[in-house]
């Protein structure tokens, strides 16, 4: 069990990695990469949907990877302030990845009623992308709710 004083502040180095809900920065990237992935390989006919989709895989993705590697360095220092910071972050990535896992959800629901092949190619790879932004969105909200859990108790 960890003690009281490890929950109400920031960890740094590679504790970070070992630390829970900070390890949630390892799955939130490699989901969010996977989409951002998905995405970006499939042909696009919606833009405006798929681009904000996109936008969000790679806001995400960047935010999460820079925010790891600043507690990595220890560049917080233990300051309280780092800890509202990283319940802002993960309400926002959470907000946004739900909203993008719905559009892509939507689209690939319309997606998969098109009888043309070229969809029905479009349509498998966008049912990996939407489990994987379910996935990364349930990752974000577990981080979110453990890091306002944390803020909390500071």
């Amino acid at each position: 069990m960890s003690s009281a004083t490890s929950t109400t502040s920031l960890p740094h180095g590679l504790a970070v990695l070992t630390t829970f809900p900070d390890v949630l920065f390892i799955p939130e990237i490699i989901f969010g990469g996977l989409v951002w992935i998905l995405v970006a390989s499939s042909k696009v006919p919606l833009p405006i949907l798929q681009g904000w989709v996109m936008f969000v895989s790679v806001f995400c993705f960047v935010m999460s990877t820079t925010l790891l590697c600043l507690y990595i360095c220890g560049v917080h220092g233990g300051s309280s302030s780092w800890v509202t910071l990283d319940v802002i972050c993960q309400e926002t990535a959470a907000l946004f990845y739900l909203s993008a896992a719905v559009l892509e959800a939507y689209f690939t629901y319309e997606a998969g009623l098109s009888t043309n092949p070229l969809v029905t190619t479009i349509y498998r790879e966008n049912i990996a992308a939407v489990v994987f932004a379910f996935i990364a969105t349930l990752m974000y909200v577990i981080h979110k709710v453990f890091s306002l859990l944390r803020w909390k108790s500071s």
